[in-house]
């Protein structure tokens, strides 16, 4: 066997056990989960686990309506914040940014996605917070600031997605488009951004995946209260925070119905997955 065969099947193999190792991690923590959240899921009732609204472990009442809610409130908030944001700067590093400062700028945003996210639930708990308290009723530990924090966390994920769908436009798309008479926001707005639109999805999408996947920033911000929000001023529990809360002391069906919690984010993100993979393959028809 030639050394450059050796290599290569090395690489192979190396590749399919990385790929093996993968796809069991996967496999176990799908058989932990529900191995043993289900039948704690089971014994609370499934219409009593995902519809009730008490959360009380002392009385064995495990209703976790509440913090589903309060995960696609705070999911939702950081959509509206963070979503328009990234797609707009996304745009202006991609087509309006000159190359000096696109290359300035490049560095903040990855830096973004490097700071752990206890630095953002501090940033929160001393810049928003005090905000939020001074302008509207309650401590400022709300739905809304757990909304702006996950608004910030998710602007380097959907801007570095966004950005390199918008580089993927064949530039004869834009350059047609000059040629027709269209000016150059014109043709950046009608024409390059739809072409990109499955890619900007996409990175929406995994924004939306790292929104509601969130816990430590939301645990230092958002109030953690069980209970149904009334306004963007009142606190809320998100699913991560309540397992992470409760799972240091839990025990027995409590700890079952945490890891129930637990089963419940998993189909979340599993259908975020699957819809980002809906998404590639229309993007790959196109």
């Amino acid at each position: 066997m030639s050394p450059l065969a050796f290599r290569e099947g090395a690489a192979r193999v190396l590749f399919a056990a990385a790929a093996g190792v993968s796809i069991l991690a996967v496999a176990l923590i799908c058989i932990f989960l529900f191995a043993n959240g289900v039948p704690a899921m089971l014994q609370i009732g499934i219409p009593e686990f995902l519809l009730g609204t008490t959360w009380r472990p002392g009385n064995d009442i495990f209703g976790i309506f509440p913090m589903i809610v309060g995960s696609i409130y705070a999911t939702a908030g950081a959509i509206v914040v963070g979503v328009p944001l990234g797609i707009l700067c996304a745009l202006f590093l991609s087509r309006f940014a000159s190359a000096p400062i696109a290359a300035a700028l490049r560095p903040g945003v990855e830096l973004l996605a490097g700071i752990p996210s206890v630095i953002y639930g501090f940033f929160g708990l001393i810049a928003i917070v005090p905000v939020i308290r001074a302008v509207g009723p309650g401590r400022g530990l709300s739905l809304l600031a757990a909304a702006i924090i996950l608004g910030i966390m998710i602007l380097p994920t959907v801007i570095t997605v966004a950005k390199n769908a918008l580089d993927a436009v064949p530039e004869s798309y834009y350059e047609g488009a000059l040629a027709l008479g269209s000016s150059h926001e014109h043709a950046v707005f009608r024409v390059v951004a739809p072409a990109a639109i499955s890619g900007i999805l996409a990175g929406v999408v995994l924004g939306i995946g790292r929104a509601i996947g969130e816990t430590m920033a939301v645990v230092m911000v958002a109030g953690n209260q069980p209970i149904i929000p009334d306004s963007i001023f009142e606190g809320v529990r998100t699913m991560t925070a309540n397992i992470v809360l409760e799972m240091g002391y839990a025990a027995d069906l409590h700890r079952g119905a945490l890891i129930a919690t637990g089963v419940v984010l998993f189909v979340f993100i599993m259908l975020i997955s699957g819809l980002i993979g809906a998404l590639k393959r229309k993007g790959e028809q196109a």
